[in-house]
């Protein structure tokens, strides 16, 4: 199986094109840092680390990429560049192995826990909605069947945008009236997808984060909810990003974390940013696997994460 295995030429090219900003903006500034150099010295290692900085892989996750790279020239120090740029490649890959991120076939789900709940968290304006809707499709595309539940009940738009997702995808949706307890949606809508033995149940929750104990207190009661119906639920918690904020992806992913026991990322909007490298350090920092990146509006441009793909569409093949 080659580089990119099942990984279809559609998707690598959908792909190559999402991320292309951060390639030629970013990280080909990489390979400018090196082309011509024969020697890993300090000078190298300087713009190295300004380089991943400025791309918002984060202060962390570039000195240990930097420390990483020193160890492995340290017995040799005269390399290529064609070398240098692999030594690179390896070990961003190698990083976002580390933390169980990357290459799942295809948008499945574990056949021993039917229905598969998946709780989605993340601020207003992420693409948390748009998402929730392309994953339903996804899984309707892989012939699962899928229930939505609508408990962001203090947005109305929230509530509205999800309604128009189930019409799009022929999903069926769980909703109730403005200002019902969230809790109770998620609990309807369990009930429902259970009774009419859905593979897959995605729940929306409220995207607030003025006030870190009420989501936490929210948050809480629903999944606590939720196992009244399915007692190991939900089976994912899936905290959606918005990958063009760079620093202040950061910021929200430290909120839910901290707020609920996140265990899996989808990180948007990466096909209108420079910042592609924060995927790299928020799976470095927070030791979370990234899942999903979404690389543009169409349906099949949310994708299911490869590392493998993503860090040689960075840096070529």
């Amino acid at each position: 199986m080659g580089i990119f295995g099942f990984f279809s030429k559609e998707k690598k090219e959908t792909l190559d094109k999402g991320l292309a900003r951060t390639k030629e903006s970013v990280f080909a500034k990489l390979t400018k840092a090196i082309i011509g150099k024969s020697r890993i010295d300090d000078r190298i290692l300087d713009d190295l680390e300004e380089i991943l900085i400025t791309s918002d892989v984060g202060v962390d996750t570039t000195l240990k990429i930097i420390a990483r790279i020193q160890k492995r020239a340290a017995a040799d120090k005269y390399v290529t560049t064609d070398e240098m740029t692999a030594i690179l490649r390896e070990e961003i890959a190698d990083l976002l192995t580390e933390n169980q991120t990357g290459d799942m076939e295809d948008f499945s789900v574990p056949a021993d826990r039917r229905p598969y709940v998946i709780m989605v968290v993340g601020v207003n304006g992420v693409g948390k909605t748009t998402t929730i809707g392309k994953l339903a499709y996804q899984f309707k595309k892989s012939g699962l069947n899928v229930y939505l539940g609508a408990a962001d009940t203090f947005r109305a738009a929230a509530v509205e945008q999800l309604v128009i997702w189930s019409e799009r995808t022929g999903v069926p949706i769980v909703k109730q009236k403005m200002g019902s307890d969230p809790a109770s949606v998620a609990f309807d809508t369990l009930r429902s997808a259970k009774a009419n033995q859905a593979d897959v149940v995605i729940i929306d929750t409220a995207g607030r984060l003025h006030n870190k104990i009420n989501l936490m207190n929210e948050l809480t009661k629903i999944r606590q909810v939720m196992k009244k119906v399915i007692p190991d639920a939900p089976h994912e918690i899936l905290l959606v990003l918005d990958g063009s904020t760079g620093q202040n992806a950061f910021e929200q992913a430290r909120q839910f974390t901290a707020a609920t026991e996140v265990n899996a990322l989808a990180v948007t909007k990466l096909d209108g940013t420079a910042k592609g490298g924060v995927v790299i350090g928020i799976s470095d920092h927070f030791r979370i696997p990234v899942k999903y990146i979404g690389l543009g509006e169409g349906l099949e441009d949310l994708q299911v994460f490869n590392k493998k793909a993503f860090v040689n569409s960075l840096f070529g093949e």
